[in-house]
């Protein structure tokens, strides 16, 4: 029996999101994805500065979907590395805690959402 199952599944929930974290980290251009968020911000300002200016905002609009695209190709490169591991251990943990802990869902998406925060910025994953 599980002595305590709620830092059990935290812990989980953590080495989880750690080895997420760096599949994303090293599956990924992070150079390409930094300047691809940068762009945005920059296509963001551009658009509040074009307001009335239809023809400037679809050019905006524009370079601001294709950088949306090609940042989006590149976050799919980890989930299709870390989908179908990530089914197979969801399951097995819901086996062993849906009778242990009441909510245990809560308690690993808590502890994803921390973990995955902290673990980006420490590991400086864009």
């Amino acid at each position: 029996m599980i002595t305590n199952p709620k830092l059990s599944v935290v812990t989980i929930s953590f080495l989880i999101t750690l080895a997420m974290t760096l599949v994303t980290k090293y599956y990924t251009n992070q150079n390409r994805m930094k300047e691809l968020k940068d762009i945005q911000k920059a296509c963001n300002i551009k658009l509040k500065n074009a307001e009335g200016d239809t023809e400037k905002i679809k050019e905006v609009q524009k370079e601001l979907m294709d950088c949306s695209l090609e940042l989006m190709k590149h976050s799919m490169k980890p989930m299709l590395f870390t989908f179908l591991p990530l089914i197979i251990l969801f399951w097995w943990i819901r086996n062993i805690y849906i009778d242990i802990l009441a909510g245990w869902i809560w308690w690993y998406i808590g502890a994803g959402i921390i973990s995955s925060i902290v673990l980006r910025k420490v590991l400086k994953v864009v």
